[in-house]
């Protein structure tokens, strides 16, 4: 439960604001986009809507960058890069002004993608590269946005962009510690090995970024990186599973009367948006669907201590597309990275003959950071969610209606 703690009794904006989408100038809204390619001078993440008054810490920002270099199975370029977050606009002296930021992140392999990355024409002859990768953006890209290069496709659709992402996360982030909110992740499977069944708590996650494979479960944990070393050296890719657990929400975020407002529907899109996942899931979804109605349902009670609660959370901290003030969990399944260092076949988009597909750097699996990159997908959704209920131009609005609204409903 979160501490009771608010922000301003401001009109909800409604189904208009959403991450990404247009809004009316002057409404209030909270969205985010970013820009880059992989190899290009670097990712900026634009991030409008969070209230004036925010402290921010630049290291524990930073963390958040390191944390998605994470896992064991990543390759070579985790090894080139050490993301940071520059702040260009919107903070001053730590604390945030009410204004659009935009932060950059720097590709600093970008000097040796000068010549082939370069905005502008250079004097050099670039090859083009027209094989296309099985799995990928490359052939789809090509064909819808009439490149002859699939490089001109590749380069934003790399899980590359997740860093502009996890950047702009890390400013939901922080405006949801304020509001005693934490958002945490762990792996549940690589390929075959799956860890046991876990319902932890929030102390639970502590030292969790110290494993490996990001693995509650430790003997789990030995197998998949010992899986990931076997499949490896066979010139294979691994996916696997993981969930996103939030703490500390309050209910009624989100809404039933509309299917856009819905959290369900919103909390899927943008986890299933992140390269490489292919499905996702609230709570234990696909169990409780075999189950018979008395036992997928979490029973409501009521005591003075406690108020209004629940003995169980089958529900995933969801009922009808709004928080229930339990805590949210997020599950997601991320297929084997499309990049095989033992390239699949193709064909060449140029003179159709057969061949191998186009190798590029790449990892062995991204689990572990994939679920770290969820970890700001999901953060980015709910604090959309609290400018849509709270508004607020500032966070002592903000906090006194979360304040206000807590006591009206008696939660605690």
């Amino acid at each position: 439960m979160i501490s009771r703690r608010g922000a301003t009794g401001q009109p909800d904006s409604g189904p208009a604001d959403r991450i990404g989408a247009e809004y009316p100038r002057g409404a209030m809204s909270f969205r985010f986009t970013t820009a880059g390619e992989s190899h290009g001078p670097g990712l900026v993440a634009i991030v409008e809507g969070l209230p004036a008054g925010l402290a921010l810490d630049r290291e524990v920002l930073d963390h958040e960058m390191a944390r998605r270099q994470l896992g064991h199975g990543r390759g070579g370029r985790m090894k080139i890069e050490t993301d940071t977050i520059e702040i260009r606009s919107g903070v001053r002296h730590g604390v945030t002004l009410g204004s659009p930021i935009a932060a950059l992140v720097a590709n600093r392999d970008y000097e040796n993608w000068d010549v082939r990355m370069n905005p502008w024409p250079v004097d050099e002859d670039v090859p083009e590269i027209t094989l296309p990768r099985p799995g990928h953006a490359d052939l789809v890209g090509m064909w819808k946005y009439d490149h002859s290069d699939l490089r001109n496709v590749l380069e934003r659709a790399s899980a590359r962009e997740t860093a502009a992402r996890v950047a702009a996360g890390s400013l939901a982030r922080a405006f949801l510690d304020a509001l005693g909110v934490s958002v945490r992740s762990h792996v549940t499977r690589v390929a075959s090995v799956e860890a046991g069944p876990l319902d932890p708590d929030l102390e639970d996650f502590e030292g969790v970024d110290d494993d490996p494979v990001r693995c509650l479960d430790s003997e789990a944990s030995a197998a998949m990186v010992e899986e990931i070393n076997v499949l490896r050296k066979k010139n294979e890719s691994l996916g696997g599973t993981f969930e996103v657990r939030v703490f500390g929400l309050v209910p009624g975020l989100g809404s039933h009367v509309s299917w856009e407002e819905r959290m369900d529907g919103r909390l899927a899109q943008a986890v299933c948006s992140i390269q490489s996942i292919k499905g996702a899931s609230i709570g234990p979804a696909w169990d409780v669907a075999s189950r018979p109605g008395s036992e997928a349902h979490d029973e409501i009670f009521f005591s003075n201590e406690e108020g209004f609660h629940r003995e169980t959370n089958r529900s995933g901290g969801l009922e009808g597309g709004m928080t229930t003030g339990e805590p949210l969990t997020v599950n997601a399944a991320v297929k084997p990275i499309s990049t095989l260092t033992k390239p699949l076949r193709s064909v060449d988009t140029e003179t159709k003959e057969p061949g191998q597909a186009h190798k590029e750097r790449t990892d062995s699996t991204v689990v572990p950071a994939a679920a770290v990159v969820a970890e700001s997908m999901v953060c980015l959704v709910l604090a959309a969610a609290y400018r849509e209920k709270f508004g607020g131009d500032s966070m002592v609005d903000v906090l006194a209606a979360v304040e206000s609204y807590c006591e009206r409903i008696g939660w605690r």
